[in-house]
């Protein structure tokens, strides 16, 4: 989808447009105008940071070293330091900040927080938000659903090559029943579970279920247990993900 997009590939049908602009015949005019990570990231090891942001520099012909300088030290990055001596990591915040030295109005990312420390991932994410505010557009890919979460408005999930979701991830959570985990204390846990919990699963005393009815139901239910806690949480992404490759979500 991102090649199609990147006009890196011409669909096999239909037709793939960003601005409006067709993306295979317009991917000149729209590159201009994007900012690309790929999730297998490819640098020249005799390049330093600079002369990378040189190169794109002639090639966008735009002059970017100020705001890549910015960036290099928002990601703490030594853009002196040539691409053989990087870490992994250190490559990773290379390509964030040749991605995003030009500002672009839309930013595509494959896996941006691939080789990055927890604290480095939060310090992007809290710029991509930042983006985002201001009126910039990301496209995120990432198998890190919790990441996906953390970031995301809108989700697509795809299944076998085709888009078998695509909405707001508020939306997609309505579409999945709550979580409810129950763990009752010693010698005080009911013979049967009651009908408002469904896939019912007990490990000694604790139960995890679906929760298809109202929390105050399931309260009502309990209160003639003693309980160590309660816990009835709304489905994270990757139960929402797992739910359209189950049984249920096949088409």
């Amino acid at each position: 989808a991102i090649r199609v997009l990147l006009g890196f590939l011409p669909p096999s049908s239909g037709v793939a447009r960003i601005f409006g602009r067709d993306c295979w015949g317009d991917s000149r005019a729209i590159k201009a105008e994007v900012g690309y990570l790929p999730g297998d990231l490819r640098l020249y090891p005799w390049l330093s940071g600079l002369e990378a942001v040189r190169i794109v520099e002639r090639v966008r012909r735009k002059t970017l070293l100020a705001s890549a300088r910015d960036l290099a030290e928002l990601f703490d990055l030594d853009l002196k330091v040539k691409v053989r001596h990087m870490s992994r990591g250190m490559r990773q915040k290379l390509g964030i900040i040749l991605a995003l030295a030009h500002r672009p109005q839309l930013l595509v990312l494959d896996e941006p927080t691939m080789a990055l420390d927890p604290l480095m991932q939060a310090t992007l994410q809290a710029h991509l938000r930042e983006l985002a505010s201001k009126g910039h557009t990301l496209f995120f890919s990432s198998h890190t659903l919790s990441e996906v979460e953390q970031l995301c408005d809108e989700v697509a999930i795809i299944r076998q090559g085709k888009i078998v979701a695509n909405e707001s991830l508020a939306s997609l959570r309505n579409k999945v029943r709550r979580q409810a985990t129950i763990r009752f204390r010693a010698h005080s846990i009911p013979e049967q579970a009651p009908p408002i919990l469904d896939n019912l699963r007990q490990d000694g005393m604790t139960w995890t279920g679906s929760l298809h009815g109202s929390v105050d139901e399931l309260v009502a239910f309990l209160a003639a247990y003693e309980l160590e806690d309660l816990i009835v949480e709304a489905p994270d992404l990757e139960t929402l993900f797992r739910s359209y490759y189950d049984d249920r979500g096949k088409t």
